[in-house]
């Protein structure tokens, strides 16, 4: 596992018990979820395969081998999941070479947290090759470190990954606010004891104890980060 910098050690803001932020990427900062889907509808209509529109929520928010893999079985393709691989990554990489637009609220919030010195970790189940082709639009100065989907035996809906961000950062988990737009996203936050926002991209998400339902970003602040840690004392 790598990250783009060294770890830092814990800095909790002053007045609040914020210690720590990590942001999901597709779907939460990149309006990239929809890029994924059409990278796989034209792989698969290449080897001859029509994907079914409903698999779209099966697939999304999850590691590639769980996504390549179900699209290989559900279409009886004659592909390997490593040749799928590489073509899902190529695709999308040669996507977001072209565009790549961000969230609304997402420049705002990570400029924001950057100028209060909030650490900030980008937590995907994309590929180190994605993510940093990500960062350089998001600006990697805005993350203390990164953690990518093929950097960890167990990528989301475990919680590895927000336990190891939040490990490297020095900051407890249930002090770390994490922000997700998928179920899968959301279910590896809170199995690693981190309170949720959660801002559905392609796929409703359900209210919990330990999450709380936005819109957009644009809804979210530092104030209202910190607000979540008030509220769960």
């Amino acid at each position: 596992m790598t990250s783009t910098v060294p770890a830092l050690g814990t800095r909790t803001a002053e007045g609040s018990a914020l210690q720590a932020v990590l942001l999901d990427m597709d779907g939460t900062l990149v309006d990239t979820e929809g890029f994924w889907w059409d990278v796989e509808v034209e792989i698969f209509a290449g080897l001859g395969h029509a994907l079914d529109d409903s698999w779209r929520h099966v697939v999304v928010g999850g590691p590639m081998t769980r996504s390549a893999g179900f699209l290989i079985e559900a279409t009886g393709a004659d592909i390997t999941l490593p040749e799928l691989s590489v073509l899902l990554n190529d695709g999308f990489e040669d996507r977001i070479g072209r565009a790549l637009p961000l969230m609304p609220g997402a420049a705002r919030l990570l400029a924001e947290l950057s100028a209060h010195e909030i650490p900030t970790a980008l937590v995907s189940a994309s590929h180190r090759r994605i993510i940093d082709r990500v960062l350089a639009s998001l600006g990697p100065q805005h993350f203390a470190l990164s953690i990518a989907g093929d950097e960890v035996e167990r990528t989301k809906p475990f919680p590895d990954p927000y336990l190891i961000a939040a490990a490297r950062l020095g900051a407890d988990p249930a002090r770390c606010a994490v922000v997700e737009d998928t179920a899968t996203g959301v279910a590896a936050a809170e199995a690693a004891g981190c309170h949720v926002v959660a801002v559905p991209s392609v796929a409703p998400i359900a209210p919990g104890a330990r999450r709380t339902i936005v819109t957009s970003l644009e809804e979210v602040d530092l104030p209202f980060l910190r607000g979540l840690m008030t509220e769960m004392r």
